[in-house]
């Protein structure tokens, strides 16, 4: 049987180096990659048979990268593998052309196992996930208006917008982030007068109402 050819997108080295850890010696990883242009580059010219792709990157994020490649590489398969589990998130790299999105608590056997399957031709999802995607389809979430929402923040603004409306606390969001707490504090301000919005509660019924946490 031929290996299967990986290759790893994601915009955190650590993470990349946990991945490639847990499937190197199964897998054949042709290489890795941390923004959208880089990404762009590296499965132009190895075309893999996956790409383990994370949602949230500098340049455009894991959707730009799919819209680039998707119809100039039809074989190459995405699978989304992210922190993020909101509705938005899903149904957008969904809609981009993803096989798969599967959350980075999964265990290194079951990512080995989500990666066979989407080679295959599988559409696999981590099980709160299909439910997004399901509800999408069915006209149950109002996908247009959530990304007209959305479309008012920026990547990080949106991380920082999930976290607080989870009742994360300022400090929490800086370490899960890397990003300094003046720093959430002025993303939170920002979010807040976007949405027009006047508290952190505001926020999180706000996000609650769209899926979003």
């Amino acid at each position: 049987m031929t290996t299967l050819r990986v290759a790893i997108v994601d915009d955190h080295a650590m993470f990349r180096t946990g991945v490639r850890s847990e499937v190197d010696g199964v897998l054949d990883v042709v290489g890795e990659a941390e923004d959208v242009e880089s990404a762009v580059a590296l499965i132009a010219a190895t075309t893999p048979d996956v790409v383990l792709l994370d949602v949230h990157m500098p340049g455009g994020g894991g959707i730009e990268v799919i819209r680039r490649l998707h119809v100039r590489h039809p074989d190459v398969r995405f699978l989304a593998l992210s922190v993020s589990d909101a509705a938005e998130d899903v149904i957008g790299v969904i809609r981009a052309g993803a096989r798969g999105y599967v959350t980075k608590n999964i265990s290194g056997s079951e990512l080995l196992d989500a990666i066979t399957r989407v080679a295959a031709g599988d559409a696999v999802f981590s099980p709160r996930l299909a439910g997004f995607v399901l509800d999408a389809f069915a006209g149950t979430i109002e996908v247009a208006q959530v990304d007209e929402d959305l479309d008012r923040l920026t990547a990080r603004e949106r991380e920082v917008m999930r976290l607080i409306a989870r009742g994360y606390a300022y400090k929490e969001v800086a370490t899960e982030l890397f990003i300094s707490v003046k720093t959430v504090e002025t993303h939170v301000s920002s979010v807040l007068r976007k949405l027009q919005l006047s508290s952190r509660h505001e926020l999180t019924r706000w996000a609650n109402d769209r899926r979003l946490i």
